[in-house]
């Protein structure tokens, strides 16, 4: 179990690096409560000429502009009012692209997932729910992924291709064309066992 280091998200093609991303596993220490799962789907947004993208013809917002900062930070904006999505930055400092991560398999700490879900069955399925579930708020955006609150590590869990499953993003039809880029990734974590 070893942290990713800066340099995986470094890479300048973010496409790749969602793709990379499944497989690895998600890890919380809010309030000093473990939590984990492992990434089963991902969708990569670039920037400038990206109309999916916040950063979109190179726009900085309030908002946006720790899409523009130093890879391997976290990028977490809400949504329709309600739910904190949670990216990655990916690329150089300057090129605003970010991943995605839009649903988790749950390891460690079920219990306090279901407490923060208030749910009797645990889902982390999308999103939104998979941030609830671990923890994660708007108020940690820009977290650096390599410190000790929110990270990302490589337990050796390897999602072969044939198993990959790649399509359009989802939620993105104002973006035209773009919205049919190939740029999302997922698996059945059933196959984790």
């Amino acid at each position: 179990m070893k942290k990713l280091p800066r340099s995986f998200y470094a890479s300048t093609d973010v496409v790749d690096v969602s793709r990379r991303l499944l497989g690895k596993v998600l890890v919380t220490r809010i309030g000093g409560v473990l939590t984990s799962g492992v990434i089963t789907e991902t969708e990569a947004y670039m920037g400038a000429v990206d109309k999916a993208s916040h950063a979109y013809g190179g726009k900085v917002t309030a908002r946006n502009e720790i899409m523009y900062g130093e890879a391997g930070h976290a990028y977490i904006y809400l949504c329709y009012g309600i739910h904190h999505l949670f990216n990655v930055v990916t690329n150089l400092k300057g090129t605003a692209h970010a991943v995605l991560v839009r649903a988790i398999h749950p390891l460690e700490g079920r219990e306090t997932m279901l407490r923060r879900r208030k749910a009797r069955t645990l889902t982390t399925g999308g999103p939104g729910t998979l941030t609830q579930a671990l923890g994660i708020r708007t108020r940690y955006n820009g977290t650096d992924l390599l410190g000790d609150l929110i990270y990302i590590e490589d337990r050796g869990i390897i999602v072969p291709d044939q198993e990959v499953i790649i399509g359009p993003r989802i939620g993105v039809d104002y973006a035209g064309e773009d919205a049919l880029l190939p740029y999302r990734f997922h698996f059945n974590p059933k196959i984790l066992g």
